[in-house]
């Protein structure tokens, strides 16, 4: 072991910086099915040679494609510490969260419909709101203080969780009655083991990880991996209230609330606890009705599945598919999704992006406040309940929308965005939620479901928000010029095209994004044939401009960075988990700021030359 860790240790001091710096990897050297393991035993070969540099550990494969899921350092800190133990890399699963991981584990319980047991030698539960995760979610489960593992006993259904803090560069105390241990970081987060247990259960504590929580984050994961070899931690982030602070007005200009944030480890993680608050206060307001989450079919993948794992998990909780894009309008769609949950009797808890996603729609706002207040009648006569409206402004997450002057000021809004992309420029995952006036009362109960997830942003991530959050404007502006005049250029270009972005009308509003869709022109007898054609069209002018610009141009599922452009399919990327026939296989396209769009448009004219468009 000594000399493993002598091995490691050497590998601390040449690890390439993007693999604490970086949101997203790049994903011309990512195999989703091989995620981590890939990395993994290519990191192994170079470890065990001796021979190697910080270039040569940047060019393995991607871990996984972004660090909400895990990363290079996750990757490299769960293969220590399964070392340590000796069980396999794949049974350990690094958390930020502290009580995430045990939630998994409650929850796939529940849905089997068996109890969890908790035992812990911690001096407090290792639950937060015990008696909430019982009321609201249905978790089954018991919780007993214990001295020692020799006292768990053996239990013949369910899955008995060990919890404890345990130094990172000791072997667990374990025993043959335990089926998970989950060791607490009490600065870090915690590292979940699986010993034994049914074959489903690594991939649903790490589906946990994926939507409702993050992997441990990659500066902590260097602090622990260097209190594991050298007994001391690298990076020191405190906790600065002026960052915060910082990060709260910037917030509260931005959106027009004058309420104070809740500030999370990420977009999914905000989105988690908004979606239970509003799930708690339906049904605590309204315990004899049906809640429906109203929802585009092809959102971004991660709402659209974290929403229908909650309605798989709550028994009166159910999806309404909402269509927005094509020959779909969201404000009709909404009307129609509205009057469908009224006359059921049922509440209504509503979810889009604004503009959507992908094809940057914007609706009419003074028609959405007029769909969004309509009273509507149950099939009894009796008045409908209200909907609760929550907008995922990450596109667009300078337009007030909260403002008391908004035209939706009567309608209640939880608005919410994505950290990773204005608000950080691509450098954190931390995500936020705040509420108009209508809805404040809702904050403090979506406050107690980010507690008890452990789910709140961390040090760094706040540092990092305080440092870009200030530029993020002014940089919305520059970026959406850019993506202007390259939307102008295709179009003369090829003004067959179908080009996906908002009117200079809609941008006079205040809705000026930085990504666009594009639907290259196509050919072919049938329909079928002309989608297909479509489709490898527009793959090859992605692969194309990254293959001549690969700096300026990256294979990624992201925007509002700091430099570069990002050309993806969203039925390859954001739409993963998304129902095959809903999914879309057009381009995106993202720009930033200080993006060469002259050197953009001469090869994209090359392409259309080319490929004799």
């Amino acid at each position: 072991m000594a000399k493993f860790l002598d091995s490691i240790r050497d590998l601390l001091k040449k690890y390439p910086q993007s693999w604490v710096d970086l949101t997203t990897h790049r994903l011309d050297i990512y195999n989703e099915s091989e995620a981590k393991s890939e990395f993994l035993a290519e990191l192994k070969k170079l470890v065990s040679s001796g021979e190697y540099s910080s270039n040569d550990l940047e060019q393995l494969p991607t871990a996984y494609d972004y660090i909400r899921l895990g990363h290079q350092l996750s990757s490299l800190l769960e293969w220590v510490v399964s070392e340590i133990n000796h069980v396999s890399v794949d049974k350990v699963v690094a958390f930020a969260s502290h009580t995430m991981p045990i939630l998994s584990l409650l929850r796939k319980d529940t849905l089997n419909g068996q109890l969890t047991h908790i035992y812990h030698d911690c001096d407090r539960s290792p639950l937060i709101d015990e008696q909430r995760l019982k009321t609201i979610y249905g978790y089954l489960f018991t919780c007993h203080k214990i001295s020692d593992v020799s006292k768990i006993p053996q239990h013949s259904e369910g899955t008995v969780v060990f919890v404890t803090q345990n130094d990172l560069n000791k072997a667990l105390k374990t025993s043959v009655n335990i089926d998970v241990t989950v060791n607490i970081h009490p600065t870090f987060g915690c590292i979940l083991h699986v010993h034994h247990s049914d074959i489903n259960t690594v991939s649903d504590i790490q589906h946990v990880r994926r939507r409702e929580t993050i992997a441990m984050t990659p500066p902590n994961c260097l602090n622990a991996l260097n209190e594991i070899v050298n007994n001391k931690t690298s990076l020191h982030i405190d906790s600065h209230e002026k960052d915060k602070l910082m990060v709260v007005n910037c917030i509260q200009e931005n959106t027009g609330s004058q309420l104070t944030p809740l500030i999370a480890s990420s977009g999914l993680s905000i989105q988690y606890a908004m979606l239970m608050g509003l799930v708690e206060n339906a049904q605590t307001q309204y315990p004899d009705k049906a809640i429906k989450i109203i929802l585009p079919p092809n959102c971004y993948g991660g709402t659209n599945d974290q929403s229908r794992r909650v309605a798989d998990l709550i028994p009166n909780v159910s999806i309404v598919d909402m269509l927005v894009d094509g020959d779909q309008d969201l404000v009709s769609s909404l009307d129609e999704a509205l009057s469908s949950v009224a006359d059921a009797d049922g509440v209504s808890l509503v979810l889009a992006e604004i503009p959507t996603n992908p094809r940057v729609e914007v609706p009419n706002m003074k028609k959405l406040e007029e769909v969004l207040t309509r009273k509507r009648l149950t099939h009894n006569g009796d008045l409908a309940v209200g909907p609760f409206f929550m907008v995922d402004q990450t596109f667009c997450p300078n337009v007030r929308l909260l403002h008391p002057e908004s035209e939706l000021n009567e309608v209640k809004i939880i608005s919410f965005a994505s950290g990773s992309k204005f608000p950080s420029g691509g450098r954190c995952i931390a995500g936020y939620c705040t509420a108009n006036d209508a809805a404040k009362d809702l904050l403090d109960l979506i406050s107690s479901h980010l507690v008890l997830s452990d789910n709140e942003a961390n040090s760094d991530q706040l540092q990092t928000l305080a440092e870009n959050m200030p530029s993020m404007p002014s940089r919305i502006k520059q970026a959406y010029e850019k993506t202007r005049e390259l939307v102008n250029t295709i179009l003369a270009l090829l003004p067959q095209s179908k080009i996906y972005y908002v009117t200079d009308v809609i941008a006079q509003q205040g809705f000026m994004p930085s990504v666009f869709s594009l639907d290259l022109p196509t050919s072919g007898e049938t329909k079928q044939e002309r989608s297909e054609n479509q489709r490898k069209l527009n793959i090859k002018l992605i692969d194309f401009m990254i293959n001549a610009h690969p700096k300026d141009c990256k294979n990624c599922v992201s925007y509002g960075q700091l430099k570069g452009s990002y050309w993806t399919i969203p039925a390859t990327s954001t739409q993963g988990t998304t129902k095959e026939e809903d999914k879309d296989y057009i381009v995106r396209v993202a720009l930033s700021p200080d993006v060469d769009v002259k050197l953009l448009s001469q090869s994209f004219a090359q392409f259309c030359s080319e490929n004799k468009l």
